[in-house]
């Protein structure tokens, strides 16, 4: 079964690379506040996690700047998401603003927001 879960994540690694989504162009005063807004934005992900793909795609294709966590092989973001995002499951995006920290599960949840944040 680790054999199958290896090449399965091998393969959407590589597609993912072989296929990367052209970024979104903004003028530069116009990045830069998107910028600092997603500067607070932290995403807890696994490498080769499909849904997790689909989030840094759709982060990738907006032209976000989105700090990744990878919460598989670093035992501090495992731990962080757990203690504070209540579960490890991931994609998560970890969202603070005017000093409150929401926890956003489910890829489609994720992308629909940050596709609100970049409009």
């Amino acid at each position: 079964m680790k054999l199958v879960r290896w090449l399965l994540g091998s393969l959407i690694l590589f597609f993912n690379f072989i296929f990367t989504p052209r970024s979104k162009k903004r003028p530069a005063a116009e990045q830069a506040t998107l910028d600092q807004t997603t500067s607070h934005f932290k995403l807890y992900q696994f490498k080769a996690c499909p849904f997790c793909v689909k989030v840094r795609r759709a982060i990738k294709r907006q032209g976000l700047k989105v700090d990744t966590r990878d919460a598989k092989n670093n035992q501090q973001y495992r731990q962080e998401l757990l203690e504070q995002g209540g579960k490890i499951k991931v994609p998560c995006l970890r969202i603070e603003e005017n000093g409150q920290v929401n926890w956003l599960y489910e890829s489609n949840d994720i992308i629909a927001y940050l596709d609100k944040v970049a409009a």
